[in-house]
C-alpha cells in the first residue's frame, strides 16, 4: 500500500491512539469538486464507516455558485430536496498531511427510495458515471490505465484578496514565460514543494514539477494508475493544491482560460491492458499500433463534436480553443502531433492515446468516462481509423472543435451515441446543467461588455 493510504483498521487505531481527530467524508460533485462533511474522527468510526452518512441531494442539482436551479430530475422544490446516500469507498481512505489529524475517503453516491432503502447508484453522479463506463469496459476483458496533466496559475495575492478585487489585476507569481524554467520553478519552489510532498503524503505518485508559458503556470505531474484511482486522485489534489496555496497565502487557478494569454490545459493520457494486465495498445505492424488501438481511436474522432462538452463543461472552456496556442480546434489525429485535438504518443508496452480537449477546468470522471465511451463505440462498431494528419491541424479542413458551449451541449443532447452509452437519466442530467450555464452567461453584463460600450456607443 502507497504511503498515506489507510485501512479501515489502520484508521481505527490511529484515531485510538489520538492520532487523529478528523474524516473528511466527501463525493465529488458535476464541477469536480470535493463536497461533503468534516466529522469528527470518533463519529466515523462509530457510525460512518459501518453505516453511511447522507447529504442533500441538491449537491448534484446546483450551479456552480451552489444556487438552486430548476430542470433536474432528481432534486428539486417539488420533490422536496431530499437527501441522498454517501456511502465511503474504503480504498480512498488516506491521510491528508495539509491537514494535521485528518483523514480522507472518498464516497459513492446512492438513492433512498420512500421505504428508506438504499443501495441503487445515483446514475448521474460523476464517480458513477465513470464507474458504469468502467464495466462496459470490463465486459470486453479490458481495463483503462489513465493520467491527468492539470496546469494552473499561481498568483501572490490570497483568495479573499482576489475576491475582493474583482479578480482583477492579480500579480502572478512570474512575470515572464518559465516553460521547462528550472530558475522559473525555482521562484515558486517552496509552494510547489509543499504541494508535491504533501500529495505525495496522501498516497499520490508525483513525478515532477515544470514552469509553463502564462505567467505564473505551472504543471505539477502524477504517475498514470487505474482510471478511477487517477480521477479520485485528480480532485482530491486540484482541492488540496488550492488549500495548500491559501495556507501560503497565494491562489491558485484552474480555469482554462484566465486571460488572453495561455490557458489552462488537462490533457488525458489513456491506454487499456487486458484481464491478464498486458498492454494491447501495441501491435507487431509497422505503425506499431495494434487493431484494437485503431478501433479505439477512430471512435474518439467519431464522437469528439458529441462528446466535447463532457470534455470542456463550461464557458470558459471554450475561450482556450484558439489556433496557435497548443489548444485544439481541429478533429484529427496524429503521432507526436500537439496541433491535434487527438495524439498519440509511446511506444511498445507505453503507447498510449492522449485527448488535448479537455481544460483545468475539466470534471475527470466524466471527460474519461467519455472517451472510455469514444473507445467502445469504435471497437464494438469496428470503426476503421483513417489516415494519421500530418503538418498544422490549426489550417486545415478538418471538422471544427465546438466553438462555444451551446454547440457542444446541443450536440451532446441529441447524440444517439451518447444516449446508448450514458443512458437518457445521464445525457438529460448534463444538458440541464449546460443550460443552466448559459442562461447564467446569457444573463450577464461582463467588463468587455462595459469597457467597450460605456462612452463610445
Amino acid at each position: 500500500m502507497r504511503a498515506g493510504m489507510l485501512t479501515a483498521a489502520d484508521l481505527v487505531q490511529q484515531v485510538e491512539a489520538g492520532m487523529l481527530d478528523t474524516v473528511l467524508v466527501a463525493m465529488t460533485d458535476m464541477q469536480g469538486r470535493l463536497q461533503g462533511k468534516r466529522c469528527s474522527a470518533r463519529y466515523f468510526v462509530d457510525e460512518v464507516l459501518n453505516h453511511a452518512t447522507e447529504a442533500c441531494n441538491y449537491l448534484l442539482a446546483v450551479d456552480v455558485d451552489m444556487t438552486t436551479v430548476d430542470g433536474y430530475a432528481m432534486s428539486s422544490w417539488d420533490t422536496g430536496y431530499g437527501d441522498f446516500v454517501l456511502r465511503p469507498d474504503l480504498t480512498t481512505l488516506r491521510l491528508v498531511p495539509w491537514w494535521p489529524g485528518t483523514a480522507l475517503v472518498l464516497c459513492d453516491v446512492e438513492q433512498v427510495d420512500p421505504h428508506g432503502a438504499t443501495g441503487q447508484p445515483v446514475k448521474p453522479s460523476p464517480r458513477q458515471v465513470l464507474r458504469a463506463q468502467l464495466d462496459r469496459l470490463a465486459e470486453h476483458g479490458l481495463h483503462a490505465y489513465v493520467g491527468t496533466e492539470l496546469e494552473f496559475l499561481v498568483f501572490d495575492d490570497s483568495y479573499e484578496a482576489a475576491y475582493s478585487g474583482g479578480y482583477r489585476d492579480l500579480t502572478p507569481a512570474n512575470q515572464y514565460n518559465v516553460d521547462y524554467s528550472m530558475l522559473g520553478t525555482a521562484r515558486i519552489e517552496p509552494l510547489l514543494r509543499r504541494i508535491r510532498n504533501e500529495m505525495s503524503g496522501a498516497g499520490m505518485y508525483v513525478e515532477s514539477a515544470k514552469g509553463e508559458c502564462n505567467p505564473g503556470q505551472h504543471e505539477i505531474a502524477f504517475r498514470y494508475d487505474e482510471a478511477l484511482i487517477t480521477c479520485d486522485n485528480h480532485s482530491i489534489y486540484k482541492t488540496g493544491a488550492k488549500e495548500i496555496a491559501a495556507q501560503e497565502g497565494r491562489s491558485i487557478t484552474f480555469m482554462a482560460k484566465y486571460n488572453e494569454r495561455e490557458g489552462n490545459s488537462c490533457h488525458i493520457h489513456l491506454s487499456l491492458r487486458n484481464d491478464a494486465g498486458k498492454p494491447v495498445f501495441a501491435g507487431d505492424d509497422a505503425d506499431g499500433g495494434s487493431a484494437l488501438m485503431r478501433h479505439f481511436i477512430a471512435g474518439q474522432l467519431d464522437c469528439l463534436r458529441e462528446f466535447t462538452y463532457m470534455l470542456a463543461p463550461n464557458i470558459n472552456s471554450y475561450k482556450r480553443f484558439q489556433a496557435g496556442s497548443f489548444a485544439p480546434t481541429a478533429v484529427a489525429w496524429g503521432r507526436d502531433n500537439r496541433t491535434c485535438a487527438v495524439r498519440v504518443v509511446g511506444h511498445g508496452p507505453s503507447l498510449r492515446y492522449e485527448n488535448r480537449v479537455p481544460g483545468g477546468d475539466v470534471n475527470p470522471y466524466l471527460a474519461v468516462a467519455a472517451s472510455i465511451a469514444a473507445g467502445l463505440h469504435g471497437i464494438e462498431q469496428r470503426l476503421p481509423l483513417e489516415p494519421e494528419f500530418h503538418g498544422n491541424a490549426y489550417r486545415s479542413q478538418r471538422p471544427r472543435v465546438p466553438r462555444t458551449l451551446r454547440e457542444a451541449a446541443q450536440l451532446f443532447g441529441d447524440s444517439k451515441i451518447a444516449q446508448a452509452a450514458f443512458g437518457d437519466e445521464v445525457v438529460r442530467h448534463y444538458r440541464n446543467a449546460a443550460q443552466v450555464e448559459l442562461d447564467a452567461y446569457d444573463a450577464a453584463v461582463t467588463d468587455w461588455e462595459r469597457v467597450r460600450g460605456f462612452e463610445r456607443l
